[in-house]
């Protein structure tokens, strides 16, 4: 796939650009309600259709089927990240107006990371071929580790990120409103909002480690491995909104989470050492898993109300 510079340019500024946009149209803090949210994960996800479909139209059907299988993979293992941010989220009793920030930051900070694993993973497999059946072993050791952990849940209190941050770095116990830093009596500070900030960070470069090897499985192509990460991430504070209060509902995600990485690291593998499994194949099954488990979710518990305070108790997709 030949993919010539004014297209990595035209990419990189779209980004930049729908980061700019989203940036001053939330630039006052205000509480995001779930129409708010509808509306724009849908802005998002069309954008992310339509990349696809001019990767479709002017490189072919092949390439066009990878982004879309990436994309997919991307955005199911990413209602992790909406999972934890929840969990932290009510950790730090941040205000609901102030989320949409840290979130934005956070997303920042994950394309920057996951361009460098990106570029990172694409060296190593064009220099070692070999390391595929590595990645291939880490994702189905992942995915079943997963499934075994599935009950498990997170408790940011005792995140060694938050514990090296307090110690280094002077921080207050109130907010002051969307602010990072603060002074008090003289002595500028960090504000618990820059806690939350370097810890959901933390938490999205530990994901990308299992997320970018995902993809790999499905493409090599380092264009589509990292426009399908990166249309993919742009939507998740919008699905965050949307979702958080239904968090509790989907008791089965975990699982069909642990089964698409199990999945891919298998097709990894079987793909590089004997046949190749069809593109088309693997997105349809890797849909069916995740359709499954969230059908399965809402089925049972169709008659269950919502915690009083899920948000603290929101299981640890890891």
């Amino acid at each position: 796939m030949e993919v010539s510079l004014v297209i990595w340019i035209a990419l990189l500024v779209g980004i930049l650009a729908m980061l700019l946009v989203d940036l001053l149209l939330h630039r006052d803090a205000h509480v995001i309600g779930v129409r708010e949210a509808a509306v724009w994960s849908a802005i998002w996800v069309a954008i992310g259709l339509a990349v696809g479909g001019a990767i479709w139209l002017y490189y072919g059907s092949e390439f066009g089927l990878q982004y879309f299988a990436g994309y997919v993979i991307e955005k199911s293992l990413a209602v992790d990240n909406v999972f934890v941010w929840a969990v932290i989220f009510g950790y730090f009793a941040v205000p609901r107006q102030y989320q949409h920030r840290v979130l934005f930051y956070g997303v920042v900070g994950a394309l920057v990371f996951r361009a460098i694993f990106i570029a990172a993973g694409s060296w190593m497999i064009a220099s070692f071929a070999w390391i595929l059946y590595i990645f291939g072993a880490f994702l189905i050791l992942t995915g079943i580790k997963m499934l075994r952990q599935r009950d498990e849940h997170m408790d940011p209190g005792r995140s060694r990120t938050l514990r090296l941050f307090r110690r280094f770095i002077p921080t207050t116990d109130e907010y002051d409103g969307q602010k990072f830093l603060t002074r008090r009596n003289g002595v500028l500070m960090a504000t618990p909002l820059l806690a939350v900030v370097v810890v959901v960070e933390v938490t999205d470069i530990i994901f990308a480690v299992d997320s970018i090897p995902a993809i790999f499985a499905v493409t090599q192509e380092p264009f589509l491995v990292f426009a399908s990460n990166a249309l993919a991430i742009l939507g998740l504070r919008a699905m965050y909104f949307l979702l958080a209060d239904l968090i509790h509902r989907f008791v089965y995600l975990k699982a069909g989470l642990s089964i698409v990485l199990v999945w891919v690291g298998i097709k990894m593998i079987v793909s590089h050492a004997w046949f190749k499994i069809p593109t088309a194949i693997s997105l349809g099954i890797v849909i069916a898993i995740i359709a499954v488990s969230i059908a399965a979710s809402l089925w049972s518990t169709r008659n269950s109300e919502r915690p009083d305070d899920d948000r603290e108790v929101a299981p640890d997709v890891r």
